[in-house]
């Protein structure tokens, strides 16, 4: 027994000793990897450098705590001081910067079905260059947060440091600032382009940046699927913003279906479904069970006229449609699913008496085989990056222990929709040259474009900065060519340029 006991007492003391030596395992340089190219964006042939790799962000001993990983485009310029940088990430959280990266802003793109019908199948994939790119009237930061990406924590660094909406946002603001002053570039217009989450974070980010003594005033936010205020990008049961801000979108959809609006020009339609949502349908759902059964039933006709769906499914469900069964049910018949973050896209399931869909987002799981290969290859064989770990375009692992506490730890708050609208109406007010310009596409069904118009109508945010765009696509509009074209149109017209 003895003998029992001074052996686990020698193997407690090894792991003791193996656990100090870890946490005192000095950190290494930061990796980088700097490659030059050229290229013609835009007509005009130029030569650039591109430098993918970390920058170590540290704690306030001054201590690294994370590695975050960038990959920047930079124009080969001998006074590059007051060009125009632009800082791209994604949402999720948990989502890394591939998605605009190799979508639409990057030199290099992954070409996916333009017309959502084909699947990305299996490799090999299609990259082809971006004449589109920006890069002639800006140069471009991808940016990947903390658990996506390279980007990991290391040294006394912990995950908690950096997943939740506040944390993420300071994460992000402190790298703007080593990356602005490392490159000298604090006289240079500063934009930011966000995507779903990843708008929720540009204006954290920007509240953020206002403040911790070394203010930062953006020119521009580029929000691609704006996510501002929860409330109404959120379809349950009960929240009444919801049915009434996903229904154009449905209607949408439906149009584009051909359950729906036949004969009419979209735009048409949605500006019918539109009105319709705003008057009698709004005043319906607050009226709830004190309407007639006659009135009732009225309104589901008019549902059904807009959704393409059966009146009598539309009364069972007391004239409140969920997107997640609207998914569903619009071409049942046909025995297809409809996509989530882009309408236009459809999965065939086996289970056709589910509610719901059940095999995830065909608008998903149709291009993420493309953009990761892609993605992965291209670091390998253009950037020559070689690290050791994996690059996790996704990581399911954050959103469950996301922070969405707006509020530090121990202060008193309950649980709500997370809205960070009136936050960027306040920083648009104290800021005179911060202009926004929204992206919506007409079939993202997991933000959808009448919440932006509702979002932006209320938050006291100055609408004459705001630029409102509207595309044929959905949630990554862009994968859809002529709204790729349209896309980097707007935006270059938004930065003042042609």
């Amino acid at each position: 027994m003895k003998t029992t006991f001074l052996f686990f007492l020698a193997l407690l003391i090894n792991l003791s000793t193996i656990h100090a030596q870890e946490e005192a395992k000095p950190v290494g340089d930061p990796i980088v990897f700097e490659t030059s190219h050229e290229g013609t964006f835009h007509g005009v042939k130029m030569r650039y450098k591109a430098i993918s790799g970390e920058t170590h962000l540290k704690n306030e001993s001054g201590e690294p705590i994370a590695a975050l990983w960038s990959t920047a485009y930079l124009k080969e310029d001998p006074n590059p001081g007051k060009r125009p940088v632009t800082f791209i990430f994604n949402g999720g959280p948990g989502s890394a910067s591939v998605w605009l990266h190799m979508g639409v802003f990057g030199p290099k793109v992954v070409n996916v079905d333009s017309d959502a019908k084909e699947d990305d199948g299996a490799a090999p994939f299609e990259v082809i260059h971006n004449d589109l790119a920006l890069l002639d009237i800006t140069d471009l930061v991808f940016v990947d947060p903390i658990g996506t990406g390279f980007s990991t924590v290391i040294g006394k660094g912990k995950t908690e440091d950096f997943w939740g909406l506040m944390e993420d946002a300071r994460s992000i603001a402190q790298f703007m600032r080593l990356w602005i002053t490392q490159h000298q570039r604090w006289q240079s217009p500063k934009y930011i382009a966000g995507e779903s989450f990843g708008t929720t974070r540009a204006a954290a980010v920007t509240a953020a940046l206002e403040g911790g003594g070394q203010t930062m005033a953006l020119n521009g936010l580029i929000l691609i699927s704006q996510a501002l205020d929860y409330h109404g990008s959120t379809s349950a049961h009960d929240n009444i913003a919801s049915y009434f801000t996903y229904f154009p979108t449905m209607a949408a959809t439906a149009w584009y279906h051909g359950k729906a609006g036949q004969g009419k020009r979209l735009q048409d339609f949605v500006q019918e479904a539109r009105e319709f949502a705003y008057g009698e349908y709004l005043t319906s759902l607050y009226m709830g069970n004190q309407l007639s059964t006659s009135e009732k039933s009225a309104v589901a006709s008019k549902i059904s006229y807009f959704l393409g769906l059966n009146p009598e499914y539309v009364l069972r469900s007391e004239n409140r449609i969920l997107t997640s069964r609207f998914k569903k049910e619009l071409l049942r018949a046909e025995g297809k699913t409809i996509g989530t973050l882009d309408g236009r896209y459809l999965g065939e399931e086996g289970d056709q008496t589910a509610d719901r869909p059940t095999l995830g987002d065909p608008s998903s799981y149709s291009i993420d085989a493309a953009y990761t290969a892609a993605l992965n290859d291209y670091f390998a064989q253009i950037l020559k990056v070689k690290v050791d770990r994996p690059y996790l375009t996704s990581n399911r692992n954050i959103g469950g222990k996301w922070n969405w506490r707006p509020v530090p730890q121990g202060a008193y708050w309950e649980p709500s929709y997370v809205n960070v609208a009136r936050s960027l109406g306040e920083s648009m007010r104290r800021n005179k040259d911060l202009k926004v310009m929204v992206a919506n596409g007409y079939y993202d069904l997991i933000t959808p474009f009448l919440d932006a118009e509702y979002t932006f109508a209320r938050h006291d945010i100055p609408m004459d900065r705001v630029k409102m765009t509207y595309y044929e696509g959905g949630h990554m509009m862009y994968n859809h060519k002529p709204d790729f074209e349209k896309l980097v149109k707007d935006i270059r017209e938004f930065m003042g340029s042609k």
